[in-house]
């Protein structure tokens, strides 16, 4: 053999064993996935032991029955109006402090504001000095890190003890986790944006704080404003979750109205968030499009009267902010929960931990699994008949109106039908999930590159080969992506569902609220952070290993 084609055939050998070396860390991934999912099946107690509850189905029927003869007296219909404008205004309020939060922190996070004479390789422009991460961004991301892995019913669990019942409850309870988690995607848009106007200006002497505002600023606002807005279609299903706790709004109609079985009443409730649901999520959509300049003006607009104007109709107590009597609860909360101390035993705290990574696997599955067949269902593409037209408008309206439902709420119509335990949780968080992931799924599918499909279509295949190898390949790492993503939500998510009864830390940690052992309940928090960051870190690596 010539030692050309020695060098050919151990180019393929190489090859060969670098993709085996390769591939080898995703399939790692896939069995370990298997394996979770099916340890998070046993824990559920699925295949082993009974999960059904055979007599609540009558009550749940009675439930969904009500859906056709909700209430419309003209008294609950003012209560829901009210509690309308509560539950937005605490949206509004939270989002725009959330977005200002964001807005400081983004800057203190991103890579570009702490650089030493230039960008990093790679950002479009050349570097003129050494890339240096100074100790703040490091301190910044640590910082912001931490009330990031804290649910915002946690911080309203801990703000209503310290406040009193009070429209900042609800207001920073949602500003803070909100805050920081916007403050990592600005500084995520900051660091993508190109860099040369604000190079130039920072050769010419300028100040970073005024680089960034006169030449990168102007650029990356419409990008701002829109994910502000998406936020704030967040917060209002939030705001309802704090509502269930106390802080007001739909959330705490919603609660009343079940524990009186009052399901009329609930269904007029959930048709307001179904309304609210559409609207914004209409608005929000809107300014996701490119361009549209004067309508993301009006919008801003729009957006700070109707600021002005829920501070007008919550008018909270900005005086307790500063009150002796505040940081004195706040001290004496402080002082009782250190040292933090184990709520019941380890054997019964890792028990709980493992019962809400089981919740949250379970979630994902379920969640992603109705998520991809109704994003299939629900997608839209020009040229579509009036059938497929309408049953595309069904699915995405059936997708809206399962996010709607807040998962408290799923948690406590599935306790009927379905025995205590991570089960109910778990698919509480996946049909909510699954409103959210199969709006994701489908704006992925609708903006997917086609010409694979199209040139499969015209060479003759057959819809199952043109969905194997012209569509799966293009969605599925989007698809997987953000799914991942979700259960790094899910695993917070579950303290909202435990602490409506449905199992894992979450329900411990509203026994401790009740009990007022706030050592214990600290011992939850840092158990459900290092739960998150777990989760996190996971969720990362499995990531890259797809990529």
């Amino acid at each position: 053999m010539s030692p050309e084609a020695d060098a050919r055939a151990g180019s393929r050998t190489g090859s060969r064993s670098g993709r085996r070396a390769s591939s080898r860390p995703g399939r790692w991934w896939v069995a370990g996935a298997v394996l979770l999912v099916a340890w998070s099946l046993w824990g559920s107690g699925i295949g082993r032991e009974p999960v059904l509850n055979p007599p609540g189905w009558p009550s749940l029927r009675s439930f969904f029955a009500a859906a056709l003869s909700p209430d419309l007296s003209a008294d609950f219909l003012r209560r829901t109006l009210d509690a309308t404008l509560v539950t937005i205004a605490f949206s509004l309020l939270g989002t725009v402090l959330a977005v200002l939060i964001g807005l400081v922190g983004g800057v203190l996070m991103s890579e570009a504001w702490w650089q030493r004479g230039g960008r990093a390789p790679g950002r479009g422009a050349p570097v003129r000095g050494p890339r240096s991460r100074a100790p703040g961004w490091l301190l910044t991301r640590i910082g912001l890190g931490i009330p990031r892995g804290i649910h915002e019913a946690v911080w309203g669990i801990i703000l209503l003890v310290i406040l009193g019942r009070d429209p900042l409850v609800g207001i920073l309870a949602l500003a803070i986790p909100f805050g920081v988690i916007t403050a990592k995607v600005y500084a995520e848009i900051i660091d993508e944006t190109p860099p040369g106007p604000h190079d130039a200006l920072i050769t010419a002497g300028a100040g970073r704080l005024q680089a960034f505002v006169y030449a990168t600023l102007p650029r990356i606002w419409g990008d701002l404003l829109a994910y502000g807005f998406y936020r704030f279609d967040c917060a209002l299903r939030s705001a309802v979750i704090l509502g269930m706790i106390g802080a007001g709004g739909l959330g705490f109609e919603l609660i009343t109205a079940f524990q009186g079985l009052a399901y009329e009443r609930m269904w007029t409730l959930i048709y307001a968030l179904i309304a609210l649901g559409w609207l914004f999520d209409r608005w929000s959509a809107s300014l996701r499009h490119p361009g549209r300049a004067r309508w993301k003006r009006t919008s801003l607009l729009l957006g700070a009267a109707l600021t002005v104007g829920s501070l007008l109709y919550l008018r909270p107590d900005l005086a307790r902010l500063v009150s002796a009597r505040t940081w004195e609860r706040a001290g004496a909360m402080l002082a009782d929960a250190i040292p933090p101390s184990l709520p019941s035993t380890w054997a019964d705290l890792l028990g709980d931990a493992a019962a809400t990574v089981q919740m949250s696997v379970l979630a994902i599955v379920v969640g992603s699994g109705i998520g991809v067949v109704a994003a299939f269902l629900g997608v839209h593409q020009a040229g579509d008949g009036p059938v497929r037209a309408a049953g595309a408008a069904l699915c995405r309206m059936l997708l809206l109106t399962i996010r709607a439902i807040s998962p408290p709420v799923w948690a406590l119509l599935l306790l009927f039908v379905v025995l205590p335990g991570p089960l109910p949780g778990a698919l509480a968080l996946g049909l909510y999930n699954a409103g959210v992931l199969g709006r994701l799924f489908t704006e992925v599918l609708e903006t997917m590159d086609r010409r694979p499909v199209l040139s499969l279509q015209l060479l003759g295949a057959g819809r199952i080969t043109t969905f194997v190898y012209g569509v799966l390949p293009l969605v599925a790492g989007r698809f997987t992506a953000y799914a991942l993503y979700r259960w790094e939500i899910a695993i917070r998510e579950t303290v909202v569902v435990g602490v409506v009864g449905a199992g894992g830390l979450g329900r411990v940690l509203e026994s401790q609220r009740a009990s007022f052992d706030y050592s214990g309940m600290l011992t939850v928090v840092i158990a459900l952070l290092l739960l998150s960051l777990l989760v996190d870190l996971a969720s990362a690596s499995a990531r890259r290993a797809w990529r």
